[in-house]
């Protein structure tokens, strides 16, 4: 199969770029094969310790190498409703393990923070950060070296890459991701956000916005919209770590309990021990991380994954870069309309034929590489089948449809709903950042306006209660990055500006901060760097001056006179009230030394 030549040239560069970063990983890794998890190396202490809450059976089996342990690393509280389902899987694990002739261990648990629960909430600035505590918790629930495998339970924002960073740093054994699903579809999210925009206006009451917030959050399961938690569950399918088509099957249903049991048996047919091993290190390489950014494309996924796909990467010795996200952009087509970019949920999106369906278009057009590894076996066309349930109970895959079952939601290579990704890096003389225009109206594709200056998003909020905003301008928010505030996800003054917008104002936003997968209709230049706390151009911008962010030539710049712009001091932002309370202050060695967004915004060094 010939692949596309813009992604061949991509991923090229991206070998040669990572040539010295991934031998040095790989090298690591099978010295790390080599040794093994061989429980018969242990001493009797150390190994009478790892199984003394085991049955006798099991106690048995792990007294020497021939039997598969599998350690679960799991998410689970139920607080979250993405993660409240995860509270029976260890136990069908288990027994679907024992089943098998494996045995399975809970290995250890993760955080999992909600960016729903602390949107606009100090809790919020922990939230970039709980990536790495994630990645950090996974390889301690990993260090006692009695796995042959682990099973990853995780769902959203931060937890499916913090638990990829800790399954590489133990890229020497087999790692199967197992998504629990969404939950059915409740109120459409353009009605609530309607609703939120009612509310901004004041024309409705607390009591019916948390009305129709609860009607949209309604049950177990992950939030229905297009954000980064479902964008975690796409990247899984297209980077070779779920089972094909795994990703949205609600849970509680019997194929949910299906599909669980076959990863357990997958995940015990992929260790050492058997014929088949398949060492995450050797799934997660180059190409794999190319299939992982063309799928974010082509399904107008998540912003963050700017961020946690180079994080990511980089934790396989890969050198992933924004130009090449942006370049990889330009060539994959939009074959999917889920909200935000679209009015269908991602139940509605796998009715249509969902991620094997755009995995089947994007491999017949060579936009993907299919001779990569995956849990499933070589090849990437084994992902582009659905599951459905058998007659004896257990998993059946099928092909996908040859047409979309609904072509306003799912759409064909050949005639696609945008001839792009729609994800762009902006350059300027306002330094480097992302912007993402699936779901911006093309006539707001270039706007130029006077900056309004804010340091926080509820001086925005503030500032259009109190009618003072109902002009053009560019809102530049700043003092919002990774070593200000750990860079929080800025959605509390999305509704207001979305307000502005409809009465006929052209508005956009410049941050340092995030935006994700629910940025929304408002042009934006978002991860702005150099941060406004490292002195970047940001800082010096000033209340009046012109700013034009153009997304189609993929500038955006401040047009003051080039010498008066230099010799501006960049403003200072006293930033002690946010280094403390809600936990904060235990996170100020992560501030001192993450690095910049286009690095991964990551304090693990990586």
């Amino acid at each position: 199969m010939t692949v596309d030549k813009t992604i061949a040239k991509v991923t090229d560069r991206l070998i040669e770029r990572s040539r010295d970063a991934r031998a040095d990983y790989m090298e690591r890794i099978d010295a790390q094969i080599e040794a093994g998890p061989h429980r018969t190396a242990l001493s009797c202490s150390n190994l009478a310790h790892g199984f003394a809450a085991c049955g006798a059976g099991d106690k048995q089996a792990l007294a020497g190498d021939v039997v598969a342990n599998i350690g679960i690393v799991t998410a689970y509280n139920d607080m979250l409703s993405a993660h409240q389902p995860y509270q029976g899987f260890p136990d069908q694990i288990k027994a679907a393990a024992a089943e098998a002739g494996g045995v399975a261990q809970v290995a250890g648990g993760v955080p999992a923070m909600c960016d729903g629960v602390t949107q606009g909430q100090p809790g919020m600035e922990l939230s970039l950060f709980s990536r790495d505590v994630i990645a950090l918790a996974t390889g301690v629930g990993l260090s006692h070296n009695m796995f042959d495998a682990a099973m990853y339970l995780g769902i959203c924002d931060k937890i499916v890459p913090g638990l990829m960073i800790g399954a590489l740093t133990f890229g020497h054994i087999p790692a199967v991701f197992v998504p629990a699903g969404p939950m059915p579809s409740g109120l459409p999210n353009d009605e609530k956000a309607k609703v939120r925009q009612q509310y901004a206006e004041g024309k409705i009451g607390r009591d019916e916005l948390l009305a129709a917030e609860s009607a949209s959050y309604h049950s177990p399961g992950t939030c229905t919209f297009y954000g980064t938690a479902n964008s975690n569950q796409m990247l899984m399918e297209f980077m070779g770590l779920h089972l094909p088509g795994a990703s949205f099957i609600n849970p509680g249903t019997p194929l949910r309990d299906a599909l669980t049991r076959a990863a357990t048996k997958r995940a015990l047919a992929i260790t050492a021990l058997g014929n088949e091993f398949t060492p995450v290190a050797r799934v997660i390489d180059e190409k794999a991380v190319i299939n992982g950014v063309v799928g974010l494309h082509a399904t107008g996924g998540s912003t963050n994954h700017v961020i946690h796909l180079v994080a990511i990467a980089r934790a396989a010795g890969i050198r992933l870069t924004l130009d090449d996200i942006s370049d990889l952009s330009a060539a994959v087509p939009l074959l999917a309309r889920v909200y935000p970019n679209g009015l269908a949920d991602v139940n509605h999106f796998h009715a249509a034929g969902g991620l094997p369906f755009i995995i089947r278009e994007l491999l017949s057009g060579g936009l993907l590489h299919e001779d990569v590894k995956t849990i499933w076996g070589d090849g990437l066309s084994a992902h582009a089948q659905e599951p459905k349930l058998g007659a004896d109970g257990e998993v059946v895959w099928q092909a996908p449809p040859a047409e979309p079952g609904n072509a306003k939601i799912v759409a064909r290579r050949a005639e696609p709903f945008a001839p792009t990704g729609g994800l762009k890096v902006l350059t300027g003389n306002l330094g480097e950042g992302v912007t993402k225009v699936s779901a911006v109206k093309p006539d707001r594709h270039v706007i130029e306006a006077p900056a309004i200056v804010f340091h926080d998003q509820g001086e925005i909020v503030d500032a259009f209660k109190a009618g003072k905003l109902d002009r053009d301008f560019v809102a530049v928010l700043r003092f919002q990055g990774p070593k200000a505030r750990g860079m929080p996800e800025l959605h509390k003054m999305v509704p207001p500006l979305g307000v502005l917008q409809d009465r006929g104002h052209r508005v956009a936003l410049v941050t340092d901060g995030r935006m994700s997968g629910a940025s929304g209709k408002i042009l934006n230049a978002i991860h702005v760097t150099p941060e406004a706390a490292e002195g970047g151009p940001i800082a010096r911008i000033r209340d009046g001056d012109t700013i034009r962010l153009d997304a189609t030539t993929g500038r955006f710049d401040v047009l003051v006179e080039e010498t008066t712009f230099a010799r501006r001091r960049p403003a200072k932002c006293d930033l002690s009230a946010a280094q403390a309370g809600i936990g904060r202050e235990l996170f100020g060695p992560f501030r001192a030394g993450v690095t910049s967004a286009s690095e991964g915004a990551s304090a693990l060094g990586l």
